[in-house]
């Protein structure tokens, strides 16, 4: 009997911010690509099974992919929130694969940052990961999500500066340009702390942008954020066993910019990262397509 075919792989990689998928051929060979709204499984679920299934939706419409041919697909699926493989299993379920794994968005980005080779990745987005990968065993810290964790994340930085123009309001610390500018920006102090009632992580990250260029531009509330995220990392890759010997990956929309702040052996440390969060999660995927056609009789 002829070996079952599998034609199609997705990979997708989902963060607070937003997910993105990648459809291919049982070769690797991409064939669409295609991005969505926010995918943090723990923060808002439904919100996350319609960003995917939007996204999914645009990968299927630009190859006239069929709903059966979609289902028969091998998926994995990277993504914030997941937390616990309850959690994987409510977004498994959501979704119209027979073969799918979900994981959290940290397998999906050492994947990419290293594939299977020693190294420590800082992935730094929305949300915060540190992982060290030898010998094939992986070793993690921080990470938790915002409400405890995730300290010099997109969404940390956010919080942070808005806890530091509060403080500057009430005669605390002293003001500084960024922090005059991001009041003026609410109006008042109250329109701020509706906000933060309101605010996921994703809607805080909207922030460090301009926590980024102020440091850049030297303003002290800035650079200060910034230097106070750096420590954090600094203090995460002694956690994880860091040494200065070793690949350190130095990615998302946030981590290049603490390239500069960081303790000289870990600057002297950066390496490209051999792939993308997404191409972690395609990977991942032909791997397990690779797997069930050797299985199959």
């Amino acid at each position: 009997m002829a070996k079952k075919q599998l034609p199609y792989v997705i990979g997708c990689d989902g963060g607070g911010t937003g997910c993105r998928v990648v459809l291919a051929d049982a070769q690797g060979q991409v064939l669409a690509r295609a991005s969505g709204g926010p995918a943090n499984a723990t923060s808002d679920f439904a919100l996350t099974i319609t960003s995917l299934s939007a996204a999914l939706a645009e990968a299927a419409a630009q190859t006239g992919l069929s709903p059966q041919a979609l289902r028969a697909s091998v998926a994995h699926f990277g993504l914030a929130g997941v937390v616990s493989p309850a959690v994987a299993a409510q977004v498994a379920a959501a979704l119209p694969f027979d073969h799918i794994t979900v994981t959290s968005d940290r397998e999906v980005a050492v994947t990419g940052a290293l594939g299977g080779a020693d190294g420590v990745l800082l992935a730094i987005g929305t949300g915060t990961i540190v992982a060290a990968q030898r010998a094939g065993q992986r070793r993690d810290a921080g990470g938790w999500g915002l409400q405890l964790s995730d300290q010099a994340s997109g969404g940390w930085l956010g919080r942070a500066l808005l806890e530091q123009v509060l403080l500057c309001h009430d005669g605390l610390h002293p003001h500084s340009d960024l922090t005059r500018a991001t009041l003026a920006d609410f109006g008042a102090p109250l329109d701020m702390v509706l906000f933060a009632a309101q605010a996921q992580p994703a809607d805080y990250a909207r922030f460090a942008p301009q926590v980024i260029a102020a440091a850049q531009a030297g303003d002290a509330v800035g650079r200060g954020l910034m230097q106070r995220g750096a420590a954090y990392l600094d203090l995460a890759l002694k956690a994880v066993g860091f040494m200065p010997d070793e690949v350190l990956c130095l990615t998302g929309g946030i981590g290049p910019h603490y390239a500069a702040y960081l303790a000289a052996p870990a600057q002297a440390a950066i390496t490209a990262a051999r792939g993308s969060g997404l191409d972690g999660a395609l990977w991942l995927a032909l791997a397990t397509a690779r797997g069930l056609r050797g299985g199959a009789a």
